[in-house]
């Protein structure tokens, strides 16, 4: 039997950034904490905690003070960087570039917008295609004080005020069909005012999904490895079972269960953008090993 790991699969840059800067300073001295999980994979954290990252919550952040603490790649809002300076706490930044360079973009259109108001204008409607309460759309919503709308799909639009101006941005794992849905659906219903809209869609991200497909297709039976937390996982996840049926989504080995490849002639091993490689290829392993 032919067992193939996802060349495409694995961390994507943010993510190696976080966990090596996470390593680096666990190795110096020994303890770390970091602001939520450090990537949506149980087992990569569990592996982190060992070596002594302590992940906190936003709540502990408020009553911690002269400590070292990591920002994730999925970033944070303003009102984080303004606690930890208020607390003495050292930031180690590991928000990804790509995230960092849209939060900024965000933040000048809505300024921008602000500018504007008190000219005696109208602020647009800042709109963010993203998850609801996802980190990385927390930070974004986080640059316009709070204002703009999050939209999950193409229903959502029913909530948006269609004569403002609206400015349409994305999280940067959302897939690139669902934002062009969402611009050809705003495109239709707009009557007045303008309309702009900017594809913040990170492209290691988006190329890896055709790849992925591929993958997916050329392999009789595929284990998707990916932890319960990552909407990325679920959306490739998804992807795969409508290329391949015979695709299984598990989290790690233990639910592994290799009844599922019997008669199989190639077994594929893939996951999503926190689905940490060494998991991929313990997995791999012990299908060859069993099979």
């Amino acid at each position: 039997m032919k067992v193939e790991i996802d060349s495409n699969s694995g961390f994507c840059f943010g993510v190696v950034t976080a966990i090596n800067k996470a390593e680096d300073e666990l190795h110096d001295k020994g303890q770390l904490y970091c602001l939520g999980d450090i990537v949506h994979n149980a087992r990569e954290v569990e592996r982190l905690q060992e070596k002594g990252l302590k992940t906190i919550t936003h709540k502990d952040l408020d009553s911690l003070k002269n400590v070292k603490v990591l920002l994730r790649a999925h970033g944070e809002p303003p009102h984080t960087y303004e606690t930890a300076k208020n607390n003495n706490i050292e930031i180690i930044d590991a928000t990804c570039p790509v995230v960092l360079q849209l939060q900024r973009r965000i933040k000048k259109t809505y300024d921008e917008g602000v500018a504007a108001e008190k000219a005696g204008g109208r602020k647009p409607l800042i709109v963010i295609y993203g998850k609801n309460g996802h980190a990385e759309v927390n930070g974004l919503v986080g640059q316009t004080n709070g204002e703009a709308v999050v939209i999950q799909d193409k229903e959502g639009i029913d909530a948006l005020d269609l004569s403002r101006d609206i400015i349409l941005y994305s999280q940067t794992t959302k897939s690139l069909e669902g934002f062009r849905e969402i611009v050809e659906e705003i495109g239709k219903r707009k009557k007045e005012g303008k309309f702009e809209y900017y594809d913040t869609i990170c492209r290691q991200v988006a190329n890896r999904m055709n790849k992925m497909k591929e993958f997916a297709g050329s392999h009789d039976v595929i284990f998707f490895v990916s932890g319960a937390k990552s909407s990325n996982g679920k959306v490739l996840f998804e992807m795969c079972k409508e290329v391949n049926p015979h695709t299984y989504l598990i989290s790690d080995e233990s639910q592994l269960d290799l009844s599922l490849v019997e008669g199989a002639e190639s077994v594929g091993v893939c996951g999503a953008t926190s689905t940490p490689l060494w998991l991929m290829e313990k997995i791999a392993s012990l299908i060859k090993e069993k099979s």
